[in-house]
């Protein structure tokens, strides 16, 4: 806490952060509009990143790359690197983490601080801010814009309406000025509005974040209500204590090591696939990937759920179903029985397009049930050396023969986190 018992925290964000890890490793780039997008040697793929200079040309996250040439043919195309980006944001953790224990993870490329108990020892929060700056871009060639005020919700829009506008990069907003400088934006500025929700509000005569915050909560749950029904309170709740500036979540460091409620993994397939066959050598591959992170973490689970979409994309179909398994397991056959018997009870047999498997009701893979009728330490053996194998030579080190056919994807995936190459 500071001198007058208030919270000082920072919200930190990493500007076009793929694009500035990328300009950082190619000085030949630094004056050129550069963008990262998935398949740059087919010219095709979706832009995942752009630096300012190609932002300039027009170029927006989340467009085609066929797009984002059109408006800029000088752009330089750069494949992304998951991994590497991965290891550049816990560098930028552990540079945080020399002014305060408590760093919050809010994505790849944005951290929330509590500095409150560090302002005796580093000083005026804009002097750290700036020497965080500072020490970031020597460090790692990123450039961090900092939010600053009293909590998560201040601190993340004096970030995003402010700080990333501005030429030092930071902004400091204070609680007792939002009328004077929060009020005034407009309502689709606000964290957590977006532009269905900015359509509501404009329909409801709500223009500005300050018409939200001057309406009495007991008013904005009846307009919610005549909108969206009996069910909106929470959703008004939220929305008038976010304009209000009111957040009492505290800067958590283990956000994301509470106990895990489910292992899953999902799937898009590179084209529809329509044989039993090929379906069920991509469940044999989900129910691996599902029973390894398992094991690695001490979990078994009793509970297999599959999720199912189909083609086509205008109007698809599927099913998201589960069922209950005798005993709780990580074993890749049970849980990949499993997740073909649901499949063939719900598949309306429309091609696939994406498929999900998922493991829940977890417990401690140390007390499970012995069997006459099946070796489960033979098995449980096997398995353990199988993961050993691929924690040290990579999960491509030992795959199915059915992951060799063509319907077969652990190859591709194995050189991908989070859906791009590592």
């Amino acid at each position: 806490m500071n001198e007058r018992g208030k919270k000082t925290i920072f919200l930190a964000d990493c500007q076009s952060f793929y694009a500035s890890v990328e300009k950082a490793s190619h000085p030949e780039y630094k004056n050129k509009p550069l963008a990262v997008a998935g398949a740059p040697e087919r010219r095709s793929g979706i832009i995942l990143a752009a630096c300012p200079i190609a932002k300039k040309h027009g170029v927006t996250t989340a467009e085609r790359l066929g797009e984002a040439l059109k408006k800029c043919p000088d752009l330089v195309i750069v494949r992304p690197r998951m991994k590497y980006y991965i290891d550049v944001s816990l560098a930028i953790t552990n540079i945080y983490k020399e002014y305060t224990d408590l760093v919050e993870v809010f994505s790849i490329d944005e951290q929330f601080l509590d500095i409150s108990g560090s302002l005796r020892i580093f000083g005026d929060p804009l002097i750290i801010a700036k020497e965080i700056q500072e020490k970031v871009l020597l460090q790692t060639g990123v450039w961090v814009r900092i939010g600053i005020s009293s909590n998560k919700i201040l601190a993340k829009s004096a970030t995003d309406i402010w700080a990333k506008k501005n030429k030092s990069g930071i902004f400091m907003l204070p609680k007792t000025e939002l009328e004077l400088l929060l009020w005034p934006q407009p309502v689709n500025k606000m964290f957590g509005v977006g532009s269905r929700m900015s359509s509501h509000f404009e329909r409801l005569g709500i223009a500005t974040i300050g018409d939200i915050a001057r309406t009495s909560l007991p008013e904005l749950k009846a307009k919610f209500r005549a909108r969206f029904g009996k069910q909106s309170d929470i959703q008004a709740e939220v929305m008038w204590k976010t304009a209000n500036g009111s957040d009492e979540s505290p800067v958590a460091p283990y956000t994301f090591s509470s106990p895990q409620k489910s292992v899953g993994h999902m799937m898009t397939l590179p084209q529809d696939y329509v044989e039993s066959n090929e379906v069920e050598t991509i469940l044999l591959e989900l129910s691996e990937e599902v029973c390894r992170d398992s094991r690695r973490n001490g979990y078994m689970g009793s509970i297999v759920t599959v999720s199912c979409t189909c083609s086509p994309y205008e109007s698809p179909t599927g099913f998201s179903r589960q069922m209950k398994l005798t005993d709780p397991t990580n074993n890749t056959n049970k849980v990949y029985n499993a997740a073909k018997k649901i499949f063939y009870n719900f598949w309306n047999g429309m091609p696939i397009r994406r498929l999900g498997v998922t493991l829940s009701g977890l417990v401690d893979d140390q007390t499970y049930q012995l069997s006459f009728f099946e070796d489960h330490e033979r098995t449980r053996s096997l398995e353990e050396a199988t993961d050993k194998i691929k924690e040290r030579y990579g999960s491509a080190a030992i795959v199915r023969a059915s992951s060799l056919t063509h319907a077969g994807q652990a190859l591709e995936r194995s050189l991908k986190i989070g859906g791009h190459y590592k």
